[in-house]
């Protein structure tokens, strides 16, 4: 607009110009100032964003492999007062607006990994970031193990592109980058991949009927290189092998251990 040669135009932009540049100051003497957001979150004038932590919960993850039992040590405290329980929200990945993404990734992950991790680390930013009015908040999962497993599961086994892959990375780099999710503690139900496998069977889920042993013996191993290497959180492995009964037990004995994990700075 400015760059016209009659003395009028230049006249014109001159004058724009000195009005705009106390503007300009104004704005950048803000920059690093926050301010409040919705849902519970605080938006930096830079464009960060970040999650209180001020009020909010104890934040404890339990991970494991499919059939590992998160489910049943989730229900388990669920009887506890004051603490809220979150369920990876597999109906939603089932249904996307009339979509079964879950059952196509498992039918050709080559075409369809992206579209269902694209909506996993949304779906699972989305648990990680909601308000809770409860002392403790136990979560099936996080954003981290949809990335460090089951991202990289589909990756190195050659079922999702490299650009796909990079794309995701991108992604859960710049989430974790400028939002604050903290985990104050990941309890791991350590299960051997052959359990599991036996689980899966019994329980007839209609997207796990075609997961090979072989599938649940590679999430078993990058579960283990990657907790007992990351530094996300404290760690507790409980063995999980057992039957119902006998994890229950375990449950209970490992209950002040897991309830009463301190807040780790944000």
């Amino acid at each position: 607009m400015c760059g016209g040669t009659s003395m009028a135009t230049g006249s014109v932009c001159t004058s724009l110009i000195r009005r705009l540049i106390p503007a300009a100051r104004k704005i950048t003497s803000s920059v690093g100032t926050p301010s409040r957001a919705r849902g519970g979150t605080r938006q930096m004038a830079t464009g960060k964003l970040m999650s209180s932590r001020d009020g909010g919960p104890t934040v404890i993850c339990v991970e494991g492999n499919i059939a590992s039992g998160k489910t049943t040590c989730l229900e388990y405290f669920s009887r506890t007062s004051d603490i809220e329980v979150l369920l990876e929200p597999i109906s939603s990945w089932r249904n996307v607006r009339g979509h079964n993404p879950l059952a196509l990734m498992y039918q050709d992950p080559e075409r369809w990994a992206i579209t269902l991790q694209t909506y996993v680390q949304l779906s699972m930013l989305k648990q990680h970031l909601s308000p809770s009015s409860s002392s403790v908040r136990m979560m099936e999962r996080s954003i981290f193990s949809a990335k460090h497993i089951f991202v990289e599961n589909l990756f190195r086994s050659g079922k999702m592109p490299e650009v796909d892959h990079a794309v995701l990375s991108e992604w859960f780099d710049w989430i974790t980058a400028n939002m604050s999710l903290p985990v104050d503690l990941i309890v791991y139900l350590q299960t051997s991949p052959e359990t599991c496998h036996e689980r899966l069977k019994r329980r007839c889920r209609e997207e796990e009927k075609v997961i090979p042993l072989e599938y649940l013996q590679s999430i078993h191993q990058l579960y283990e290189d990657w907790l007992f290497r990351q530094t996300l959180a404290p760690l507790l492995v409980i063995p999980a092998d057992h039957d119902l009964q006998r994890m229950l037990q375990q449950y209970e004995a490992h209950r002040e251990q897991i309830l009463l994990t301190p807040k780790r700075p944000s």
